[in-house]
């Protein structure tokens, strides 16, 4: 979206309160803040190592976060979304959600973690969730792409069309967390001060600036499927009852799994992504992720898998490509792109790419995204071994007109697949572009770029890995 001009604020960061945190900030010994204090660098860094181009990054013990949770749910009250009553019901603490009976497997059991629920008796205070089932009904109705993919949807209107209960909105036993502004001895459930993160972070994220105006309501939340109840049916319902305009669009991503499990933590299956970067580089990493799980299944992952891929697509099909045009032009042509004619036959395989690869993207189809562009990338190794430019160079005049038009043509082809690869792998696609001349990193069609930009040669893109000892 940056990349083709649109005005962006992208977010993303750590969600700190709750009981998790508290329990696990008690096993170690330490306050939930210093363990908060601990962990959040760990994920800012990953941010960073993985080339995000987030705009903030927001951490929920944010004295600004705080503050604004704090407004909105103030807001919530005096609109009487509120009421004080008793809870009972199955809990899990990692979680952090206390479950429907269409939620808890056997033995009393959270379905995702696999631990025993615990039994909670609390005075809380209630959302009146059940107030908005009309309006979340109206909602999926009117709106049919505001969660995808439609599976998701279904999923979310299920859930509504069973009956909405009211929900807890605070915590009595808890002190980590934002205290409810008029009852300062219990304090606001993790979740929905953890959803309200991305309306606080534009009140704060630039100082002295409030940005609310000018990026609300959000283009896309992108979340993933274990929190599809919290994001599509309470917090559009929160939403309603403050106020605020909701959401445009929600994509929810599935799974990474190794084996047949969800790759997690909790569970200790995790491919480590900081290793993966250490060897074959963050770019490769982001290209695997979208590239072996289509963007919103569940799917397995493995390593060897991922050296697969590696070798054979980013290595071969694209790494190749890039050094055989680079070498080609430096040989040919002394490094400079011949000014040539287009070729008529690749002309018409990239005519309209541009645009079936935003389109996608623009319904978060971005493993669909990928293999347009990698079509391109096939396209471009075919034409070479149908023009044989090696060939061509035999002939009179070290090929004339016809080894130029091949050469600028090729030369073409990878700066335009190259910049459409530019989100994907902003690295590699950043020293490929500068090797071929090309300053700028707005989207181009075939044959809008000059002759006459000196390339320069370039080690391989995604170099031979030895396997460690």
């Amino acid at each position: 979206m940056r990349q083709r001009g649109e005005d962006v604020f992208f977010l993303t960061g750590t969600d700190e309160h709750g009981e998790p945190i508290a329990l696990a900030a008690e096993r170690e010994g330490v306050s939930p803040q210093e363990l908060a204090d601990r962990n959040a660098p760990k994920f800012r860094e990953m941010v960073e190592r993985v080339g995000a181009s987030n705009d903030f990054f927001i951490r929920t013990t944010d004295p600004g976060h705080m503050e604004r949770v704090q407004e909105v749910v103030q807001r919530v009250h005096e609109n009487g979304h509120f009421y004080e009553g008793i809870y009972e019901g199955w809990y899990c603490p990692r979680c952090a959600d206390f479950k429907t009976d269409a939620e808890i497997g056997p033995g009393n059991t959270c379905l995702i973690h696999e631990i025993p629920l615990l039994r909670e008796r609390e005075n809380n205070w209630f959302f009146r969730l059940s107030a908005f089932q009309e309006q979340l009904e109206q909602l999926f109705a009117e709106r049919p792409d505001f969660v995808q993919p439609d599976f998701r949807r279904n999923e979310a209107l299920a859930f509504i069309r069973q009956g909405l209960q009211d929900v807890s909105l605070s915590r009595p036993k808890l002190s980590w967390g934002v205290p409810v502004p008029w009852d300062p001895e219990q304090v606001v459930y993790v979740w929905f001060d953890a959803l309200l993160n991305y309306y606080t972070a534009l009140g704060y994220a630039r100082e002295g600036e409030d940005l609310t105006e000018r990026f609300w309501p959000p283009s896309l939340h992108v979340l993933a499927k274990d929190i599809l109840k919290f994001h599509a049916v309470y917090w559009p319902a929160f939403l309603m009852a403050a106020g605020i305009e909701l959401p445009r669009r929600m994509f929810i991503h599935g799974y990474l799994l190794m084996g047949e499990k969800k790759m997690s933590k909790s569970l200790g299956n995790v491919l480590d992504p900081f290793t993966v970067i250490e060897r074959f580089g963050a770019d490769a990493l982001r290209y695997y992720c979208f590239r072996e799980v289509s963007f919103g299944q569940d799917g397995s992952i493995s390593t060897a898998g991922f050296e697969a891929r590696y070798e054979t697509e980013l290595a071969n099909e694209y790494g190749n490509l890039a050094s055989r045009t680079l070498a080609m032009i430096d040989r040919y042509r002394d490094g400079v792109i011949p000014q040539g004619g287009l070729d008529a036959g690749l002309a018409a395989d990239f005519e309209g790419a541009t645009e079936r690869v935003g389109e996608l993207l623009d319904e978060a189809q971005i493993s669909q995204a990928l293999e347009e562009i990698w079509k391109l990338v096939r396209r471009l190794n075919r034409f070479v071994e149908e023009k044989r430019p090696w060939d061509l160079a035999k002939e009179a005049d070290e090929g004339g007109d016809s080894l130029d038009s091949v050469l600028y043509s090729l030369a073409e082809g990878v700066r335009v697949t190259t910049l459409l690869l530019v989100p994907y792998l902003p690295e590699t696609a950043g020293r490929l572009l500068s090797a071929l001349g090309e300053e700028g990193r707005e989207l181009a069609e075939l044959g809008s770029g000059e002759g006459g930009r000196t390339t320069e040669r370039l080690p391989p893109l995604f170099p031979k890995v030895e396997a460690p000892a």
